[in-house]
């Protein structure tokens, strides 16, 4: 069993940027593949990002590629999401997922992660 709880959403003005943090407990959050996804008023879940246990492997959405970073501090069960050059579209509420068995060729499938957390609303002002 492992708990999610994201933080660090919030208003920002477009141009800017936003560290989003997800903190784990539970057992044995390392061996957890993670992701980040997002969801906007009346679309469906996204995937925004990923990143392996380790950290080695990472992936993104093209819509982001290039102006978020996702990473993970295992020795703090933590993993982030720093976003630069935010953009008006990049508003919506973002969810931290784990994952422990997840085949890396589904990582932007969030039907594929196990747990998640509660969210956190990111609204960019244009």
């Amino acid at each position: 069993q492992v708990q999610l709880v994201e933080s660090g959403g919030g208003l920002v003005q477009a141009g800017g940027s936003l560290r989003l943090s997800c903190a784990a407990s539970g057992r044995a959050f390392s061996f957890y593949h993670c992701g980040w996804f997002r969801q906007a008023p009346g679309k469906e879940r996204e995937f925004v990002a990923a990143i392996i246990w380790s950290g080695k492997k990472t992936y993104y959405a093209d819509s982001v590629k290039g102006r978020f970073t996702i990473s993970r501090d295992n020795a703090k069960n933590t993993v982030y999401l720093q976003m630069n050059s935010l953009k008006s579209e990049d508003t919506a509420v973002y969810y931290c997922a784990a994952e422990e068995s997840l085949n890396m060729l589904s990582y932007s499938d969030y039907a594929r992660y196990e747990y998640w957390g509660q969210g956190t609303q990111v609204t960019v002002s244009s």
